[in-house]
């Protein structure tokens, strides 16, 4: 019996055994087939390249239909980015360089014959943005070649892009909804003092209302009276530059949207028709009354016989976009976002990270000016003074800085560019800003509430002073609000030394008010009206580089892993093989959340060991 029970025991070893080896060599192999397919899908997308037929053919339509959130650089993490390029989803964000560069790519490229803009898919976040975009459109246009719009309906930031079109076109059940602008906030003081919280707020500047919904329960009468002043100079130029591009009256673009619930009745609910009356749209058009159109004025068919020959933005760019650039010129850091302190990652502004890649560009030889762009409405002080100062050491280092306001540089976002050279700003730009506010939340009402109590002793008059289940002592006040007024004096004087103004000039156009573009040049708080591409320019002047630098966007450095996924999606490789209809499953864009232990390859360096202390332990 021990022996059968031995010999069964060596049996069973045997057969886990087996066992265990069958799933090694099918785990083994599935890897293997995995790489082998991918690898074959690798080669037939550089096939498919290499021939002319899937590329950019002659007489070719640039398809511009941006998706997502217009934005000055990538928030979206770049393996989830890529992963989503893979499986053939477009990212939710698109940069405005890269709308940019593909429309003065396509302006002196002689297979682009003209462009198709569908832009109900894009979200903008404000008018600067748009305008960089707009520009180019103009520029494509000035070089003889027409931009045809066709929408399926479109708001007032879509529209403004729209305008600058030779020819607009609606859906016949779309619409144009132009409404103005407006800033309503919600107010919390009435919560607050239900829950028995107390708000201490300290401020410098008449109009710095950003912390007034803690403490009113209604805007101030300066908070209205300013945002009324700035969003009524956005949109006097939005009704004059539309009316201009659109051959209207601006008095009469501006009572058609005014008069809008009046004026529908009158086409029965009709938007589209509506539209088409008031010379908003040049025509009403479905999508195969558009491809018709097209093949009508000379466009040749699509690969099928079908449609229209086109090429859209991912694709054509994967075909023009320059490689490293290596020569001396312009490096260009992108700042967007809340200010806030630390290390930060790419599409946000941190204080030790964006000062990091401004100093990594000074370090470089190959710069020779830098532009800083920004797109930020302020955060931290302090993450904002270590900004500032790395501009200050760039000026002293011999190198010129300007800087490009984008939709918006107000508070930090002036304080980080106070500093430059010169100051380039869009008419529609939101910037000023000047003031400084700090808020301190104590909660013993909260605790009465509840029927808590806090007592004890302290060795000193500050001691457990910042214990927020304690009233907040009026000395303490008295020591945070020196120190807010400090902090303004700082502000207010660092701009008069930059702007050279007598501190009492900057302090009257201060006091936290908001300006536009246009307004902040009336006031000597921007030195120039203009986009990114004039403040390139005018650095490249300063630096002495001549009409055609070479610009490079200093950001940081991808991991291994991620660079790698990145290239690839962006390969013309990749790009073949999504015209073809090949590409990953669309779970493999979900991999980055499904998956986070991927995240341990974002930083991961070639050529040495990574070691890891980290815990996935997160619920899922």
């Amino acid at each position: 019996m021990a022996e059968r029970g031995t010999n069964g025991f060596w049996a069973f070893l045997r057969v886990f055994g087996r066992g265990i080896n069958v799933v090694r060599l099918v785990i083994i192999n599935l890897i293997f087939f995995v790489f082998l397919g991918f690898f074959l899908l690798l080669m037939l997308g550089f096939w498919a390249g290499s021939h002319g037929e899937r590329g950019v053919q002659n007489d070719s339509v640039l398809v511009l239909k941006p998706q997502g959130e217009l934005v000055e650089q990538f928030s979206i993490e770049p393996l989830e980015r890529a992963l989503q390029g893979l499986s053939g989803n477009a990212p939710k964000q698109v940069q405005v360089r890269d709308l940019v560069s593909a429309i003065d790519a396509a302006s002196s490229d002689s297979r682009i014959t003209r462009i198709l803009l569908q832009p109900q898919e894009l979200h903008a976040g404000g008018f600067a943005a748009l305008r960089e975009v707009a520009a180019a459109l103009d520029r494509f246009r000035a070089a003889g070649k027409p931009v045809i719009v066709w929408a399926s309906s479109m708001d007032q930031g879509q529209y403004y892009l729209a305008a600058h079109a030779d020819r607009v076109l609606l859906d016949p059940m779309g619409g144009v909804v132009l409404t103005g602008l407006a800033n309503y906030r919600l107010f919390y003081k009435d919560l607050l003092d239900r829950l028995g919280v107390d708000v201490h707020l300290f401020r410098v500047g008449q109009f710095k209302s950003a912390a007034e919904p803690y403490i009113l329960d209604h805007a101030s009468p300066e908070s209205k009276e300013a945002d009324a002043f700035w969003m009524g100079g956005l949109w006097d130029r939005y009704i004059d530059e539309v009316a201009k591009l659109r051959k209207i009256e601006p008095s009469a673009l501006r009572a058609a949207i005014d008069g809008l619930p009046d004026a529908i009745a009158g086409t029965k609910g009709d938007l589209g028709q509506l539209a088409f009356n008031e010379h908003l749209v040049d025509g009403l058009a479905t999508r195969d009354d558009l491809e018709n159109m097209m093949r009508k004025e000379g466009v040749p068919a699509g690969g099928k016989g079908e449609g229209f020959r086109q090429v859209d933005l991912r694709r054509y760019l994967a075909g023009v976009s320059p490689g490293r650039v290596l020569e001396p010129g312009v490096a260009v850091v992108v700042a967007e976002g809340e200010i806030v302190g630390g290390k930060q990652p790419q599409g946000s502004i941190g204080g030790e990270s964006t000062a990091q890649l401004i100093r990594a560009a000074r370090e470089d030889r190959r710069t020779k000016a830098l532009v800083l762009r920004v797109n930020s409405p302020g955060g931290e002080v302090y993450a904002a003074e270590l900004i500032r100062r790395e501009v200050a050491l760039t000026k002293e280092a011999g190198i010129p800085v300007v800087v490009s306001m984008g939709n918006v540089a107000a508070s930090g976002g002036y304080w980080i560019s106070m500093n430059a050279d010169r100051i380039f700003a869009e008419p529609n730009t939101i910037t000023g800003s000047i003031g400084i506010f700090g808020m301190y939340f104590t909660v013993p009402g909260t605790l009465d509430k509840l029927g808590v109590k806090t007592d004890g002793v302290g060795t000193g008059p500050l001691a457990g002073a910042f214990n927020i289940t304690r009233p907040l002592d009026p000395k303490v006040g008295t020591l945070i609000q020196a120190i807010i007024d400090k902090g303004y004096r700082d502000f207010v004087g660092g701009v008069a030394q930059a702007r050279g103004k007598p501190y009492d000039a900057i302090d009257t156009i201060a006091q936290g008010r908001v300006w536009t573009g246009q307004q902040a040049l009336d006031r000597g708080l921007v030195d120039q009206l203009g986009g990114l591409r004039e403040a390139v320019a005018d650095a490249a002047q300063r630096a002495k580089l001549g009409k055609n630098p070479s610009v490079r966007y200093v950001e940081a450095p991808l991991g291994t892993f991620e660079q790698f996924m990145v290239n690839l999606n962006d390969s013309s490789a990749t790009v073949a093989l999504r015209a073809y209809g090949v590409h990953l499953p669309e779970w493999v864009a979900q991999l980055p959340a499904m998956a986070p232990e991927l995240k341990l390859l974002k930083n991961a360096q070639s050529g040495k060991p990574n070691v890891y202390a980290y815990c996935f332990c997160e619920p899922r």
